[in-house]
């Protein structure tokens, strides 16, 4: 069974668990693609910085439900616009 694990800072991580944040972001480098282009995952674990092994209250497990790429102006990236991987955190949609 293969896990995606993303460390987190709180403000997002509380974001995704309040189910106000649908999409994690992690910007198009030679590193995230070879982490995430062609690859299938069975979950997503997200984590709370870098919690130790019984710390369960400082992780979340999602199915995995892909990614996509946009383009998009976020604070954490610097003014310009950049492309990121979207990757889906969210509720599915109904």
């Amino acid at each position: 069974m293969s896990t995606l694990v993303l460390p987190l800072k709180r403000e997002y991580f509380e974001q995704i668990r309040a189910g106000t944040k649908p999409e994690e972001y992690r910007l198009d480098n030679p590193y995230w693609r070879k982490r995430l282009e062609g690859r299938h995952f069975d979950s997503i674990e997200l984590r709370l910085g870098y919690p130790k092994a019984a710390d369960a209250a400082r992780r979340m497990r999602l199915p995995w439900r892909g990614y996509t790429m946009k383009t998009i102006q976020h604070p954490h990236f610097g003014p310009e616009p950049v492309r990121v991987f979207a990757i889906y955190v969210g509720a599915p949609e109904a």
